[in-house]
């Protein structure tokens, strides 16, 4: 599955290769998974940016379908034209494909081949997405029936407060779209829905979300693989410390904003909103509880404390003796012990652990979490043994 993260990531490397190529004068084309019937490596929003030098950026498969996507992609920037590409693997002999798939699923790519001088391009709606902090619908509009027909593409997309930018090139058809396209941006699930009245479009009507922002507070050495593990994923990483000597570029390069602050007005430097995330690592406590006291009224999705349970159950229960309210969904948004369990030792394993259940909670799948064990660290008594060592006697030398 194409995760929110990834899609952002790609889009973002896609857009980067299209201005380089672009500004040496190469071609380039798209092609994007526009629809999946069964089982494929990717799903459909993946996509691949592809030059006339055969330079590949993004990915629509394992790398099985890459080669032959080239190909195609080829001919349509030679054709100046849309086409739609279909690789049935559900044949067992797949190899005909001359592919190798093995996914036994039906794949359908369009590639467009992309015009710098057009005003509504795909590149040019990617940016207007990864420009603003909001999520967006874009809708691509193909014909699975008639495949020598016109493939609009990738046409149109709607902000959050749906404004859009495109237009839908069927008239019979553009209310029907537009309302889909305000369904799907309020209930935020992506559909893919076949007209068959008209031209018989099939639309890709696509939910797009803004980067995860993570907030780091605590510039330990042990922020540094979660902060690593974050800039992977294509997330925006805030780090926040009142040390000004660890808290600095040099140690933290792919952190796209260090703060250096007292827990008091740390967060008045910081927007939060329902992608955002924060992980308590400074293994200070009272800046620890100084923080969780502001981060609580905020609602945030996921709020995470570093160290043991009773080190965050001691939080809460100063922050209740001040007569602050907690409420249950407040409370079920906080993670302590941080991360999953997957038996993480070492300062790169918990990164991993914290990174993989943020992942977890913002696309609301169901992991164990160590917050609901009743213990932690399972360690058996070590076992010492001890060896005995004989000493032969020594006869004394008889002289």
């Amino acid at each position: 599955m194409l995760t929110t993260s990834s899609k952002l990531k790609e889009l973002q490397d896609i857009v980067n290769a299209y201005d380089k190529a672009a500004g040496a004068g190469r071609q380039t084309a798209l092609a994007t998974v526009v629809l999946v019937e069964g089982s494929s490596y990717r799903r459909a929003g993946a996509r691949m940016l592809v030059t006339e030098d055969g330079e590949l950026t993004g990915a629509i498969s394992g790398g099985c379908l890459e080669g032959d996507a080239l190909r195609k992609a080829r001919l349509a920037m030679a054709q100046s034209k849309p086409m739609l590409v279909t690789y049935d693997t559900t044949d067992d002999d797949d190899a005909k494909f001359g592919v190798g798939l093995g996914c036994n699923g039906i794949i359908h790519i369009l590639i467009e081949p992309l015009f710098p001088g057009s005003e509504i391009s795909p590149i040019n709606l990617f940016k207007q997405f990864l420009s603003k902090r909001e999520q967006v619908v874009l809708i691509t509009i193909f014909s699975l029936s008639n495949r020598q027909a016109t493939q609009p593409g990738t046409c149109l997309l709607m902000d959050s407060i749906e404004q859009t930018n495109g237009s839908i090139p069927d008239n019979e058809i553009q209310q029907a779209v537009l309302a889909d396209a305000r369904d799907v941006l309020k209930n935020g699930n992506s559909v893919t829905k076949t007209y068959v009245y008209g031209n018989g479009y099939t639309c890709f009507i696509e939910l797009l979300q803004p980067a995860v922002s993570l907030v780091i507070f605590g510039a330990g050495n042990d922020a540094i693989p979660m902060v690593q593990f974050a800039a992977v994923l294509g997330w925006h990483v805030s780090l926040v410390d009142g040390r000004a000597n660890y808290a600095v570029p040099e140690r933290f390069p792919l952190a796209k904003k260090i703060i250096i602050s007292k827990p008091g007005p740390a967060l008045s430097n910081l927007k939060f909103d329902d992608r955002s995330a924060v992980v308590l690592m400074t293994h200070n406590y009272n800046y620890d509880l100084a923080i969780l006291r502001q981060l609580l009224p905020i609602q945030l999705p996921y709020v995470a404390s570093l160290g043991p349970k009773k080190r965050l159950q001691r939080m809460l229960d100063e922050i209740q003796e001040e007569g602050i309210n907690i409420t249950p969904p407040q409370l079920n948004s906080v993670y302590g012990p941080a991360g999953i369990d997957i038996g993480s030792e070492n300062a790169d394993e918990i990164a991993l652990s914290i990174i993989a259940e943020i992942q977890a909670v913002l696309n609301k799948k169901t992991v164990n979490s160590l917050r609901d064990k009743t213990s932690v660290h399972n360690r058996h008594a070590e076992q010492v043994v001890q060896q005995t060592v004989v000493i032969d006697e020594i006869t004394p030398y008889a002289k």
